[in-house]
């Protein structure tokens, strides 16, 4: 049977319709000469945005540095505050905060890395543990002012705990909590799971299997998360502004029930005063308070490294 042959004029249209889809709009240069200017672009683009963030960030420390160096000395911190500008220290705001930093580790390293642990070894898939999870990660986002109120109507009102150490641990123990699971779980998670299985086969049971294989491999990320977040609780002013309120404390705590004041709440009210001496002491308030922050993140670097390189 012979073959139609389909009219001459479809071909033609067939065949230009073919030629416009395979021939390209641009040549193979002008892709190029564009490609460039595009990556050129974005990358001036993220380079301002970050050589803006380091200059203003440059512009603050160099602003408290000119202020502050002048007031800082060790009458400075050995000094209590006072309400003359050339009287005042910072010794009971500095011992405040390391009051206050061991005593939210005390509570948050073994809260959050046991439910971190419990999390993801031993929990099952069930919807419970997944509303607790996500729970879990809305909490990380909560602004700290709501845990102030919280601490302030939990341990302060609810159990008679007065605007003591204590209350200010527990109450910092909850903002930083979600932190330290949040970071615990993706260091355990990052284990490979070749590593639980291989400890399996020899013979190991479940908590055998975490406390000599999957801890010792999760602890860099796990520490230094833990630092990090207490390094959160050691800036954070606004929490302890409800719980503290006690700026010109003349007196070291010497227990979990005595009051205290920290270092952001000290600098706070030194801002606020009109006087112009107050401006140069928060200066070298600040300057200790950026000290603190910085050893405590040196801190989290020399341990990640010195278990990476351990393990």
């Amino acid at each position: 049977m012979e073959r139609e042959q389909p009219p001459l004029g479809s071909a033609r249209v067939t065949s230009a319709i073919a030629a416009s889809v395979t021939r390209p709009r641009f040549s193979a240069s002008t892709l190029s000469t564009w490609r460039r200017w595009r990556d050129r672009f974005f990358f001036v683009l993220f380079f301002a945005s970050v050589a803006i963030g380091i200059l203003g960030l440059a512009a603050l420390v160099i602003d408290v540095m000119t202020d502050g160096l002048g007031a800082l000395d060790f009458s400075f911190l050995n000094s209590y505050p006072s309400r003359h500008a050339g009287e005042s220290g910072i010794r009971a705001a500095l011992f405040g905060t390391i009051w206050i930093t061991v005593g939210t580790a005390a509570f948050a390293i073994p809260i959050g890395v046991g439910t971190a642990i419990f999390l993801e070894e031993f929990a099952p898939d069930h919807w419970a543990v997944r509303l607790v999870q996500l729970n879990i990660s809305n909490l990380a986002g909560v602004p700290s002012i709501i845990y102030g109120i919280l601490g302030l109507a939990l341990f302060v009102q609810a159990f008679a705990l007065d605007r003591s150490v204590l209350a200010g641990s527990l109450t910092m123990t909850l903002l930083v909590l979600p932190i330290v699971i949040i970071v615990s779980q993706e260091a355990i998670k990052a284990v490979p799971e070749e590593f639980r299985d291989a400890a399996f086969a020899l013979g190991a049971n479940r908590w055998q299997v975490v406390k000599t294989v999957v801890l010792p491999q999760a602890i860099p990320g796990i520490m230094s998360g833990i630092i990090l977040a207490l390094s959160r609780a050691v800036g954070e002013a606004a929490p302890m502004l409800m719980i503290s309120s006690l700026v010109f404390l003349t007196f070291i705590p010497s227990s979990p029930n005595d009051r205290f004041t920290v270092l952001p709440v000290q600098i706070f009210n030194w801002v606020s005063l009109p006087q112009p001496g107050f401006q140069a002491v928060a200066s070298a308030g600040i300057i200790i308070l950026l000290a603190v922050l910085l050893s405590l993140n040196s801190i989290a670097i020399w341990i990640r490294n010195r278990y990476q390189t351990r393990y």
